[in-house]
């Protein structure tokens, strides 16, 4: 049989999927991806509405990722930098604090911040050298512990740890109390060190665009949601039946592979709000952190602070939720209002979109950074892919579609099935 006759299915049009068919696009096959919605992107999407750019939640590339500089053009999606340094809210006061050494602009500001004591700031000095030394590899196979007994081992001040550590990587694991892996924080603080926090100059969705215009040879079927999912066969919701000699699982597998029905994924949520201000209080390029425990807001970030494809009118602002709580959206949208009022003396808010995300990250334990693609084999036919496999990140994503792949491929190849 001819590489281009092989009916190789992807369910899920995420990163993974994406990645998954590029892989198989260039080794010379002719993928078909199967996707639920009517549009590829899964958690990476833009919005354009009132002429602003809005993602599905508040989300940034990292340059460093060593799997998205492989997949991307990087100067093609006109990245848009973070400056390396966070805005701080405290009483009532924004203070910033960031790496001088990387941009001198950040010096005088956190010489005068008052975050944290002399001895905190010689240990960050420490832990940037430590995890610059430290590969990826070493970092996934230390012990796991959560992140805040991490950063209490190493002996930061509790008022670090609650004015810069919480809410920062809070945002970025999407809870509250830094119990996620000690693994994903030495990854993820590595890999902001190395590179910038960037975000396409046409939002998050400038990434899908991107591999979906590489992709010449694949077939999309969109509004097509899946039931189940056996060896040679794809049974769609609409009773359709699909026959495959290969499928990737680019999504949660649970649900469509009735042996796998008592292993769900537990997730993280969070919500994301927008609105349109006048002005910007931070007019530099740097998110905002709320440190006050009793906030509700996590991280602020005024979009309009980079540049985007579309040109504002006014200025953009997103918010982000990480705490568990049961108001309704009329409720969550005045207590936001009130919070940026409260903590950070913004007025002035013009509601636009609620962005309410149910399964934004996967909650994962014993974090792999890679896996091997004999280990994305579910059956002789059915493989997986996700960042549920590896760790939460973007680039757990893209290298888990490349498993994937590669797995087909080697089968293939390798004479296992003809």
């Amino acid at each position: 049989m001819e590489k281009e006759d092989y009916k190789i299915h992807i369910i899920g049009a995420g990163i993974s999927g994406l990645i998954a068919a590029t892989v198989l696009e260039n080794k010379g096959y002719s993928p078909i991806i199967i996707e639920s919605s009517d549009s590829a992107g899964g958690r990476l999407k833009t919005d354009v509405i009132d002429g602003y750019q809005l993602d599905h939640g508040f989300q940034v590339l990292l340059t460093a990722y060593p799997t998205a500089q492989h997949y991307l053009d990087f100067k093609k999606l006109s990245l848009q930098k973070f400056l390396p340094g966070a805005c701080i809210f405290k009483n009532k006061k924004a203070k910033i604090i960031g790496d001088p050494l990387r941009n001198l602009s950040l010096l005088l500001p956190t010489l005068f911040a008052n975050i944290g004591n002399f001895s905190d700031k010689i240990k960050i000095l420490k832990l940037n050298a430590k995890l610059k030394k430290k590969s990826i590899s070493d970092i996934f196979k230390d012990k796991e512990t959560s992140s805040l007994t991490y950063l209490q081992d190493i002996g930061f001040s509790d008022q670090i740890i609650q004015d810069f550590f919480k809410p920062f990587f809070s945002g970025i694991f999407l809870e509250p109390n830094l119990e996620t892996s000690s693994r994903m924080l030495e990854f993820v603080y590595k890999m902001f060190s190395q590179g910038f926090a960037t975000l396409p100059k046409d939002g998050i969705k400038g990434i899908i665009d991107q591999l979906i215009s590489k992709l010449k040879k694949t077939t999309f079927l969109y509004n097509s949601p899946v039931q189940e999912v056996k060896d040679g066969v794809i049974y769609l919701k609409n009773k359709d039946e699909i026959k495959s000699d290969f499928t990737i699982i680019a999504t949660e597998a649970s649900g469509l592979i009735s042996n796998l029905k008592n292993q769900e994924i537990d997730w993280k949520g969070c919500d994301t709000l927008y609105f349109e201000v006048d002005n910007r209080i931070i007019d530099k390029p740097l998110i905002g952190l709320i440190s006050d425990p009793k906030a509700l807001i996590n991280n602020i970030f005024y979009h309009t602070s980079l540049q985007t494809t579309l040109i504002p009118k006014k200025e953009l602002i997103s918010v982000t939720i990480v705490k568990e709580h049961q108001l309704n959206q009329e409720e969550l949208k005045q207590k936001v209002i009130d919070d940026l009022h409260q903590y950070c003396g913004i007025t002035g808010c013009k509601f636009i979109k609620h962005y309410p995300i149910v399964k934004a990250l996967p909650k994962l334990q014993n974090l792999q950074y890679e896996n091997s693609h004999t280990e994305t084999k579910l059956t002789t036919t059915i493989f997986l892919a996700g960042d549920q496999l590896l760790n939460a990140s973007l680039n757990g994503a893209m290298i888990s579609g490349e498993r994937a792949a590669l797995g087909i491929i080697n089968t293939l190849e390798d004479g296992l099935i003809v």
